[in-house]
């Protein structure tokens, strides 16, 4: 199944490593430095334009910065898993 990240980003469930709230993970240095990691030197994907992203869902290959939270979007990766 996919994940539906906003706009016309979806993405395969199974490559989700973790989903990230922006706002808690800026709070820390080390978390900060994470994050200009990332947009530095990483592929980046902005769903929606950048100063506008909730979250930060990280795959197995790629990073995406989303407009939708991060409990929306974790609800979302866990709806239809019985149907599977």
């Amino acid at each position: 199944m996919y994940l539906h990240l906003g706009g016309d980003f979806l993405i395969k469930k199974d490559k989700v490593v973790a989903i990230i709230d922006l706002e808690t993970v800026t709070e820390g240095k080390i978390n900060e430095k994470f994050l200009a990691n990332i947009k530095k030197n990483k592929t980046v994907n902005y769903v929606s334009e950048p100063g506008k992203e909730k979250t930060l869902v990280i795959t197995s290959n790629e990073y995406y910065f989303s407009p939708i939270s991060s409990t929306t979007l974790f609800k979302r990766s866990f709806s239809n898993l019985e149907g599977e």
